[in-house]
């Protein structure tokens, strides 16, 4: 999740690593903070990698700054990432709206609708958060108000992204189909 964003917000413009942490923190931090320990040795696996070029920039008042962008290789490989996403960027609900917020760089209709394929397929599997045996239980089944409070707010917004979800497959398939 940490590189997609990395590769994701590079392709939108070149960075510098606070301003990098700014954004991810902002897109994930709610959830799952981005701490310097973490983000600057993901930063330095990608640009070993060659996925991403350092440029050092005379800074206005204080030390240089190192402004960090995507290399051709790094295009490729947020493309590669986006187009073929692991199981849990489909079903996890923090690495899924990492990869959608960057999944305007396909550029391809089709495969942008095929990502949301993937998804719609999870959320369209029967589920719930807590089982009797092998059987799911719904909300109305629950006694417990906190545990019947989890599986409402999540219909709600699994229903709501169903619906965006079938809208855009919509539109994305109509203007394949042109």
């Amino acid at each position: 999740m940490l590189e997609l964003a990395i590769l994701g917000f590079l392709h939108d413009a070149p960075l510098h690593g606070y301003e990098l942490r700014k954004r991810i923190t902002a897109l994930t931090g709610h959830v799952r903070p981005v701490a310097e320990s973490t983000l600057y040795p993901a930063i330095k696996r990608l640009e070993k990698a060659g996925l991403l070029a350092r440029e050092t920039q005379p800074g206005a008042v204080a030390a240089p700054r190192h402004v960090l962008s995507l290399t051709p290789s790094g295009r490729q490989e947020l493309r590669k990432r986006l187009t073929e996403p692991a199981r849990g960027d489909i079903t996890d609900e923090n690495r899924w709206f990492t990869l959608l917020a960057f999944l305007r760089h396909l550029e391809d209709a089709a495969a942008q609708a095929e990502v949301l394929r993937k998804r719609l397929a999870f959320l369209e599997e029967p589920a719930s958060f807590f089982y009797e045996g092998e059987r799911p239980l719904s909300a109305e089944e629950l006694d417990d108000p906190f545990r019947r409070g989890v599986l409402t707010i999540a219909r709600a917004t699994s229903r709501a992204e169903l619906a965006w979800l079938r809208t855009t497959l919509a539109s994305l398939d109509s203007d394949a189909g042109r």
